[in-house]
């Protein structure tokens, strides 16, 4: 039988993460009869198989590493990237707030680099389905490989379509059929009526924008649309302490704003909400306020199509490893 869970003893296949003198950290594929080559000296990856998880493994030269497996998190933040991930923060306040619950039917778009997919297919499990589109092909792939080489396997119930959601998203999921729906994307407002429709009564969308002019504008549309509640809007942020001894203090470093989160339920069909006792006019947007979202204003760095391909190759070489661990008939 194909076993899945990372735990018991190393086996052969696993990714082990070594912990080493100064806490840097260096993560590697358990392969028989390998080693783990550093100035230091090696490290026989025979020397970690069997053992089990947390204990204390030396090099030729005697230096101690600490050998766990990774978590979920120390992947998303390490893998092949196509797209900008969503944060580990804020894919736990999607999963959380979002209320994405064993057994549910949930749409997502886009799918980047497939790190919000993880956390998604986490949480429906086994009896609940993801259905996640992706404009760029590149993104969907790598996005794909990641997912197969955390899970070491294909999930049945995950379904990667490529297209725009306006498009493709009536033709792939039943009207009224899905509980909840999250959009990472520059336009969320262009999907409201598509979303809205798929949507079970008193599902949930879910959205997440960079920049208050998004947000704003999702806001503002989800209540024209006269079918979700009121929304509502936050975001999180991460301060980590550093602990040593009495010098117990905030890191000097902190992951800040990465994104805004907004959520609205669905409204039943005819529902008429009540007048809001102050309703600000409605505010006009322009494509210039959106053009502030893209990654040169906001100081990301593009990915090149030679990095793009690269990470390609990385993520499916990951995936097929990842399989062949798990089931060694597989082709």
């Amino acid at each position: 039988m194909t076993n899945h869970l990372k735990r018991g003893p190393f086996r052969v296949g696993d990714k082990v993460q070594l912990t080493g003198p100064k806490g840097r950290i260096n993560t590697i594929t358990l392969v028989e009869g390998s080693a783990f080559g550093t100035h230091r000296g090696d490290l026989k990856h025979d020397e970690i198989i069997g053992k089990p998880e947390g204990s204390i493994v030396k090099n030729q030269n005697g230096i101690e590493y600490l050998a766990m497996r990774p978590l979920l998190t120390d992947f998303v933040l390490s893998m092949p990237r196509g797209a900008a991930i969503i944060y580990p923060k804020d894919a736990a306040q999607i999963v959380v707030e979002g209320d994405i619950f064993p057994g549910a039917r949930v749409v997502e778009a886009g799918v980047g680099s497939g790190a919000l997919s993880m956390y998604l297919l986490r949480a429906v499990g086994t009896e609940g389905a993801l259905f996640s589109f992706e404009r760029r092909e590149e993104f969907a792939e790598i996005a794909q490989g990641n997912v197969v080489t955390e899970l070491g396997y294909r999930p049945d119930n995950w379904t990667v379509t490529l297209g725009d959601l306006q498009d493709k998203l009536p033709a792939t999921v039943e009207s009224g059929s899905i509980d909840r729906v999250v959009l990472d994307m520059l336009a969320p407002w262009e999907c409201i009526e598509q979303a809205a429709d798929c949507l079970m009564s008193g599902g949930l969308l879910i959205g997440y924008v960079a920049t208050v002019t998004q947000l704003s504008r999702l806001a503002e549309a989800l209540r024209e649309s006269k079918r979700f509640a009121e929304p509502s809007a936050w975001e999180s942020m991460v301060r980590p302490w550093h602990l040593q001894g009495l010098a117990v203090r905030p890191e000097h470093r902190m992951i800040g704003h990465t994104g805004f989160l907004i959520t609205a339920r669905k409204l039943a069909d005819g529902t008429v909400l009540p007048e809001f006792k102050s309703r600000p006019s409605k505010s006009d947007f322009a494509d210039e306020d959106i053009s502030v979202w893209n990654p040169d204003h906001l100081g990301q760095k593009r990915v090149s199509d030679k990095k793009l391909r690269k990470n390609i190759r990385n993520a499916q070489q990951s995936a097929d490893v990842s399989v062949q661990r798990n089931d060694p008939t597989a082709e």
